[in-house]
C-alpha cells in the first residue's frame, strides 16, 4: 500500500444522511444510526419540543407555562453536568463545571470541542501555576484561556491539552510543582502504606 492510499483508508469517512420524507410531508436528515431528530423552536416566549422519528412519525410536546421553570432548571442542570463527561477526577470536573458556567453567563450556548479539549489534568496545572506565579485561581484561568482564545483568532490549533502539557515540562518551575503534587495526591489516594509491608518482612 502506498503512501497515499494509506492516508486515505485511515480518514474519517463522513457519516451517511438518509433524506427521510415525515408524515406531515417534511423531510429531515438522519446520519448515520440515529433513529430521532429533537428541534427545540422558542416562538414569542413560547417552548415547543418536536420529536421526530426515522419512520415518519413526529410527537410535539409544547411546555406547559406552569412547569416552565423545572424545565429550565433540569436544561441547565443537563446542560452544565454534561460538560463532566468523561472526566474522572472531581478537582478537575469543578474546572470543567467553573468554565461552562463562565461561558453560559457571557451568552455563550455552545462551543465545538475536538480532541484534546477536555479539562483532565487541568486542576494540577492551575495549581501549579498558581503556586509558582503567586495569582489567583480566576486570574490562572483567565490567562489560559486567553492563550486558547488568541491561538484561535490568529488561525492556529492549540488544545486545552497541548497547552496544560507545556507547563508540565520538568525543567521548567511549574513541571517540578506538577510532579509533586501529583506525587502527593497519590499518596493521600492510597489506603496501603508500602513502608508498614515493607517493615513487616523485616
Amino acid at each position: 500500500m502506498n503512501e497515499q492510499a494509506e492516508v486515505v483508508s485511515k480518514s474519517k469517512v463522513p457519516a451517511e444522511v438518509e433524506q427521510v420524507k415525515m408524515l406531515d410531508g417534511s423531510v429531515v436528515g438522519f446520519a448515520g444510526k440515529r433513529k430521532m431528530v429533537k428541534e427545540v423552536i422558542i416562538d414569542d416566549g413560547s417552548v415547543t419540543v418536536r420529536f421526530l422519528f426515522r419512520n415518519g412519525e413526529i410527537r410535539v410536546f409544547e411546555v406547559p407555562p406552569t412547569l416552565a421553570l423545572e424545565f429550565i432548571g433540569h436544561g441547565a442542570s443537563q446542560k452544565i453536568g454534561d460538560e463532566t463527561a468523561g472526566v474522572k477526577d472531581i478537582d478537575d470536573m469543578v474546572v470543567a463545571v467553573d468554565d461552562i458556567i463562565t461561558r453560559l453567563n457571557k451568552g455563550e450556548w455552545s462551543a465545538q470541542r475536538a480532541a484534546g479539549d477536555g479539562f483532565a489534568g487541568a486542576s494540577i496545572v492551575i495549581k501549579a501555576i498558581c503556586e509558582v506565579t503567586g495569582k489567583s485561581v480566576d486570574a490562572v484561568k483567565a490567562f489560559l484561556q486567553g492563550k486558547l482564545d488568541a491561538a484561535k483568532e490568529a488561525g492556529r490549533k492549540l488544545t486545552r491539552a497541548e497547552l496544560y502539557a507545556s507547563f508540565r515540562n520538568p525543567t521548567t518551575k511549574t513541571g517540578v510543582v506538577i510532579e509533586r503534587l501529583e506525587r502527593d495526591k497519590k499518596s493521600k489516594q492510597s489506603e496501603i502504606n508500602a513502608d508498614d509491608m515493607v517493615a513487616e518482612m523485616d
